[in-house]
């Protein structure tokens, strides 16, 4: 196979599977002149487990995009042929990519994908979830208050959200995420394509069991659940609760609104600043009784 001078071209590679490298991916990896790798090292392994002969390898991702697409335009621009792998899937879904895409569609070079394995994708099509629409985020931010921000535009958006996380942050971000969200199903997908390849099925307020999970993970959590708003009360005992923690009053009301349903941090304020003293009635958790101040 021939490759045309002045073309990127973008080539998925195997989530684990070797099996999974398409013969296009084959034929056009040992075409090109230079493989731009997230991690050559890695490359090369896959390369040589696939049997393919490929003579350079250069270095590029997150940490030397910025300052190597000039130089990658210029080797382009020369005429030579290049294609752009990362460690795993399709570059650019999560990985390195869009700047040097996007410098080539500019200065009037042509992007080819080659597609094949995705990550994201291969956890929705086997969670059973609805499929349409979907989010995709990366990696969430390590903060709980980062996360957050992040999560709470999408708390009644009628989408499922996909995400990838590290085993041993798995457990607290799946407790941010069903504070945020609410009840919802939950898929938790891990080795991917791979000998140990598992999807476990839970709900965010009840994940399925976190033992043994090993590897690389994707989660994949279902669209919000037709239920109605949370009571005044539920929000009165929340405000209770949430006070003592400290804050200003707009802070706590921001809180509290990412553990209720269908309340605006606007009305949960209005309601922290009428004259009334807010108690929580020891008698029944969850709800809360209004006493004139």
């Amino acid at each position: 196979m021939s490759c045309e001078s002045a073309v990127l071209y973008v080539v998925a590679t195997p989530l684990g599977n070797d099996g999974d490298l398409s013969p296009r991916a084959r034929q056009v990896l040992e075409a090109v002149d230079t493989v731009l790798a997230e991690d050559t090292r890695r490359a090369k392994t896959l390369c040589a487990r696939c049997g393919l002969h490929i003579q350079r390898f250069v270095s590029f991702h997150d940490h030397n995009e910025a300052d190597g697409v000039q130089a990658v335009m210029a080797r382009l621009r020369a005429g030579e042929r290049m294609a752009l792998v990362s460690d795993a899937g399709l570059p650019l879904v999560a990985d390195t990519g869009y700047r040097l895409v996007r410098a080539c569609r500019e200065g009037g070079i042509g992007v080819t994908v080659v597609p094949g394995p995705c990550a994201p994708v291969t956890a929705l099509a086997g969670s059973g979830l609805p499929p349409q629409p979907f989010t995709f985020f990366g990696f969430l931010p390590r903060s709980r208050s980062d996360i957050e921000a992040v999560l709470r535009p999408f708390a009644d958006l009628p989408t499922t959200l996909v995400f990838f996380e590290r085993r041993d942050r798995l457990s607290e971000t799946l407790r941010i995420a069903a504070a945020v969200l609410g009840p919802r199903e939950v898929c938790i997908a891990r080795e991917l394509t791979k000998t140990y390849e598992e999807y476990r099925i839970g709900r965010l307020e009840a994940p399925p069991p976190m033992e043994g999970i090993l590897g690389e993970i994707t989660v994949v959590v279902g669209p919000p659940e037709a239920i109605g708003a949370s009571s005044r009360e539920d929000v009165l005992a929340l405000i209770a609760e949430e006070r003592p923690l400290g804050g200003a009053p707009r802070d706590v009301a921001r809180r509290v609104q990412v553990r209720v349903r269908g309340w605006t941090v606007k009305a949960i304020y209005a309601m922290m600043s009428a004259k009334t003293e807010i108690v929580p009635d020891p008698q029944k958790r969850g709800t809360a009784k209004r006493r004139q101040a």
